[in-house]
């Protein structure tokens, strides 16, 4: 098991990586901290049927009594009208501020539960246990919760640091392939931003990851959230430095949003918008041509999409990409890098995007 610590202060929490983790869940909770008693197992239908009861006698065992509140699984329950059911559900067990609310999916689950505990008596413990690659190794960690508005992904949310993070790579063995591979964009994503050896190491060591190796997992999850930690540390409510972790994000919402939340997995969206975003790298940004195209080949072997769909609706993706967060007049602070490894951001137009999304 590999363990840190996310060091923000009075928000410090521990981070546990490992397989078989799970079943110590109850266990990691008391020595963080939590209090025994009332508490909530957020999850999703899929994830229910593998691992709730798992979790479930984990609490029970560390003297946690948690109802489990189960919500359909896929992008269409991180809403506010899912957000209100899981709110009444807490209401229905007399949870208290003292109670904790347990997290355990992908960064659906994450984000709605992280949300509902942050907002529910004005603020909960809550503890993420994530099951997916894309949850393991970048929205578990971080603070960022929330819901989405039918027009544009994660305009309702709340920062909200976990108590505790336990990410069990056993889990990632149920996953279907397509989930899988979505969740490597992440990984790559950290790469490209901030440590050239890492995108070596993963290209050599991608079959090994496709394969599910234990080891190459717990290797690259806690490499992951290690690179992650250090910039929340640095800047936690994304007032400069945390901006680069949505290299390749602002194309990728746009294109969720656009052609309709779960048309595209979040890791798919966010491959293309970083092959994207290397385009415009080399235009505005200096990246050579053979560093965009080394890592437009990473994302291929890790088997992601690097282009936009063939009648994709320009129009509306422009609509979407108007109402990013980090719109700025007539353009978009954007996230850019002159060199794998390093990241930089840059206000570019709309149309600049558009064209060379087009």
């Amino acid at each position: 098991m590999g363990s840190f610590r996310v060091e923000l202060g009075a928000d410090a929490h521990p981070v546990h990586v490992g397989a078989g983790l799970l079943e110590r869940v109850g266990e990691l909770a008391r020595a963080a901290g939590l209090r025994p008693g009332g508490a909530a197992l957020v999850t999703d239908a899929n994830v229910a049927r593998l691992y709730a009861a798992r979790a479930h006698r984990a609490l029970a065992a560390a003297g946690f009594d948690a109802i489990t509140i189960e919500v359909a699984a896929g992008e269409a329950s991180k809403s506010l009208a899912t957000l209100e059911q899981v709110y009444d559900r807490l209401v229905a067990a007399a949870l208290d501020r003292s109670s904790a609310v347990f997290a355990l999916g992908g960064g659906v689950v994450g984000d709605l539960a992280g949300f509902a505990a942050a907002t529910y008596l004005r603020g909960l413990a809550v503890v993420q246990i994530p099951t997916t690659m894309t949850a393991q190794v970048d929205s578990a960690l971080g603070g960022k919760t929330g819901v989405n508005h039918r027009t544009a992904k994660n305009l309702i949310g709340a920062f909200h640091q976990p108590r505790l993070i336990v990410a069990d790579v056993a889990t990632l063995a149920s996953l279907p392939e397509r989930e899988f591979r979505e969740g490597l964009a992440e990984v790559i994503k950290y790469g490209a931003i901030m440590d050239a050896p890492m995108v070596a190491a993963l290209e050599a060591a991608m079959p090994a990851i496709l394969s599910r190796e234990p080891a190459a997992l717990e290797r690259i999850v806690d490499q992951s959230l290690r690179h992650k930690a250090a910039v929340v540390a640095r800047d936690e409510r994304e007032g400069g430095l945390r901006k680069i972790l949505n290299f390749g994000h602002t194309i990728g919402h746009a294109l969720e949003a656009s052609s309709g939340y779960g048309s595209y997995f979040h890791g798919e969206a966010i491959a293309i918008g970083m092959v994207a975003a290397a385009g415009l790298s080399r235009a505005y940004a200096g990246l050579s041509a053979d560093e965009a195209n080394r890592l437009t080949r990473l994302i291929e072997a890790a088997g992601l999409p690097t282009r936009m769909p063939a009648g994709w609706r320009g129009a509306d993706f422009e609509r979407a990409l108007k109402l990013d967060k980090k719109r700025t007049g007539e353009g978009l602070e954007f996230v850019l890098i002159d060199r794998l490894g390093h990241a930089l951001t840059r206000k570019l137009g709309f149309d600049e995007i558009v064209a060379q999304v087009a």
